[in-house]
C-alpha cells in the first residue's frame, strides 16, 4: 500500500504549517557526528540553497518547497516503516558561493543530517557533492545542470533535473524544429551565458547540436551573473552581428536585465531563446518585465500542471507564501519525496541504507518528464526531459512538444514588436 503523501501530499496539509520555511536550530534533538543517524523520533534532512544574494528569490522558493514536503509527510504520519518517525528540515544559506555551500554541507552532516537536498547553482553543487561523497551521505540535487557533477564516479549523488547535455541538445533540437515548421529556419544564433559551470555546459551542448543542424553560432558572450547590472553593450554587439536568434542561459535577475536590454536596443531578432533560463519560464517574469518579455521562449524542466497533485501543491504554495510557485521549488519538493520514499522502503535511516534505496527509486514526479523518477548508474534521472515554453499574452504557456503543448508556438516572435 502506497503512503498517502507519495501521491497527494499537498491536499490535506493545514495552511498554518510551514509559514516560515525553516525549522528548529540544527541538532536540537540528539545530533550525531559524521551524519547519518535518526535522532529519537526525528530524522534530519539538510536543505542547502541561496537564501541571500542574487539568487535568493529562487533559493527561498526551493527551501519553501522542501519544507512543504516535510510538513506533508509528517502530517500524513511520518515514515511508517520507522514507527512514524518525523522529518525535520534544517536549512542552510549557501549564499550562492561554492566555499560556503561546502562548509555548510559539512556542518549539516556533522549535526546529523541523513541526506541533503540542493543547491540551485552548479558550482555550489559540485562542492556539496564532494562533501557528500567524502562523508558517504546521500545528496539529491534538485536544480544544478552541469554535467561534470556526476562525471566523477560518485555513488551518493543523484540529480532530478535534466543534465546540461540533455537541456542543450533538446533546446537546439526544439529551435530547429519550431523554426523550420514555421518556415523561417534559424540560421545564426548568438549566445549569452553566465560564466559558471551551468552556463558553460549548456552552451557547449547547445552549440554542438545547433551546428549539427546547420546553424551558425556567434558571437558567444559570457558574463558574471552576480555583478552584471546592464546588458546594453552585449545586446548591441549581437545586433551588429546580425544574429536572428539569441540563446540565453542564466538566472532570474540577469534574465530580467536581458529582457530590458533587448527592449531598449531592439536587435531585430526572430526570437530570444532561453535554455534552462532561470527567468523566462517563471510566472513572475512577464509581470516584472511586461511587454519586453512577450514571445520569449525557454526550453527547461517544468512543473506538470496536468497533474492534480501539482495543481494542489501550486495552490497550497500560493496560499501559504502569497507567491506563485516556481518549477525549482517543485523539484525541491520532489527531492524530499525521493528521500522519504527511500526511508520508507529501507526501514533504516542510516545514510548507506538511504543511498541504496534512492538508487532503486521508481516514483511518480510532479515535473513533466518522460516517465517516473528513476536513476541510472551515474545518478542521473533517466526520464528527466525539458519542454518548450513561451510567454504568450503575458502568460507562460507550454508550446512544444505537442504532447505537452497548451497552445502552439508563435515563431518568429520578434521582441518589442
Amino acid at each position: 500500500m502506497r503512503k498517502p503523501w507519495i501521491t497527494a501530499m499537498a491536499v490535506a496539509l493545514p495552511l498554518t504549517l510551514a509559514a516560515c520555511g525553516g525549522s528548529a536550530p540544527p541538532g536540537t534533538e540528539g545530533t550525531g557526528e559524521g551524519g547519518g543517524s535518526a535522532s529519537g523520533d526525528t530524522i534530519t534532512i539538510g536543505s542547502l540553497h541561496p537564501l541571500s544574494g542574487a539568487a535568493a528569490a529562487d533559493g527561498q522558493q526551493m527551501d519553501n518547497g522542501a519544507q512543504l514536503a516535510v510538513d506533508a509527510i509528517n502530517e500524513a504520519g511520518g515514515i511508517e516503516s520507522l514507527d512514524g518517525a518525523q522529518l525535520e528540515l534544517v536549512s542552510a544559506d549557501t549564499q550562492g558561493a561554492p566555499e560556503v555551500g561546502q562548509s555548510e554541507a559539512q556542518r549539516l552532516i556533522q549535526e546529523g543530517a541523513v541526506a541533503l537536498v540542493g543547491t540551485y547553482q552548479s558550482a555550489v553543487s559540485q562542492n556539496v557533492a564532494a562533501v557528500a561523497e567524502r562523508n558517504s551521505v546521500p545528496f539529491v540535487i534538485d536544480v544544478s545542470s552541469a554535467d561534470q557533477i556526476l562525471q566523477q564516479g560518485y555513488q551518493f549523488t543523484f540529480r532530478l533535473q535534466p543534465s546540461a547535455a540533455v537541456l542543450g541538445q533538446r533546446g537546439a533540437q526544439y529551435l530547429a524544429e519550431v523554426s523550420e515548421n514555421a518556415g523561417s529556419p534559424a540560421q545564426r544564433v548568438a549566445i549569452l551565458h553566465e560564466q559558471g559551470p551551468f552556463g558553460t555546459a549548456i552552451t557547449q551542448s547547445f552549440t554542438a547540436e545547433a551546428e549539427s543542424a546547420g546553424m551558425e553560432i556567434g558571437p558567444v558572450i559570457s558574463y558574471d551573473p552576480a555583478s552584471v547590472s546592464d546588458f546594453t553593450t552585449q545586446i548591441t554587439s549581437i545586433r551588429e552581428a546580425d544574429a536572428d536568434v539569441l540563446m540565453v542561459a542564466g538566472y532570474y535577475r540577469d534574465g530580467v536585465l536581458v529582457a530590458n536590454a533587448v527592449d531598449t536596443v531592439q536587435p531585430g531578432l526572430d526570437a530570444v531563446w532561453g535554455v534552462a533560463n532561470g527567468a523566462f519560464d517563471t510566472p513572475q517574469f512577464p509581470g516584472e518585465v511586461g511587454a519586453a518579455g512577450e514571445g520569449f521562449f525557454d526550453a527547461n524542466y517544468r512543473l506538470d500542471m496536468t497533474n492534480p497533485d501539482t495543481q494542489a501543491l501550486a495552490e497550497l504554495y500560493q496560499e501559504t507564501y502569497g507567491d506563485e510557485i516556481r518549477t525549482a521549488a517543485v523539484l525541491s519538493y520532489d527531492a524530499v519525496r525521493v528521500i522519504a520514499d527511500a526511508l520508507e522502503r529501507a526501514g533504516d535511516a542510516s545514510p548507506q541504507a538511504v543511498r541504496d534505496a534512492i538508487a532503486e527509486t521508481e516514483l511518480d514526479s510532479l515535473i513533466a518528464q518522460d516517465g517516473p523518477i528513476t536513476f541510472d548508474e551515474n545518478g542521473e534521472n533517466q526520464n528527466a526531459a525539458p519542454i518548450l515554453m513561451q510567454v504568450v499574452e503575458g502568460t507562460v504557456e507550454q508550446v512544444y512538444p505537442e504532447e505537452y503543448a497548451e497552445t502552439e508556438p508563435v515563431y518568429p516572435a520578434t521582441p518589442g514588436l
